[in-house]
């Protein structure tokens, strides 16, 4: 469940928000290996909901987190080009 302003109410269900037409953002760095660069990929899904995925294994669905829980992981939007 959302407020008007599409920001998780408390006992959302992060994975119950949509996130087909979200728009994914790559930011890559740090990691290399031989099969290619490191990458993940941000979309913002509400107002203070994120999907984050891994280019390495696109099989998998983005994880889900909340913009608190992003800040405490040391995921910035910010290098994505987004903002929080």
């Amino acid at each position: 469940m959302t407020s008007q302003e599409g920001t998780p109410m408390p006992g959302t269900d992060l994975y119950s928000l949509p996130i087909e037409g979200a728009t994914f953002f790559k930011a890559c760095g740090g990691n290399t290996h031989p099969d290619g660069e490191s990458c993940a990929t941000l979309a913002k899904i509400g107002s203070d909901a994120w999907a984050l995925g891994d280019t390495k294994r696109p099989d998998l669905a983005p994880l889900r987190f909340t913009t608190a829980e992003l800040d405490a992981a040391g995921i910035d939007p910010a290098r994505f080009g987004l903002s929080a």
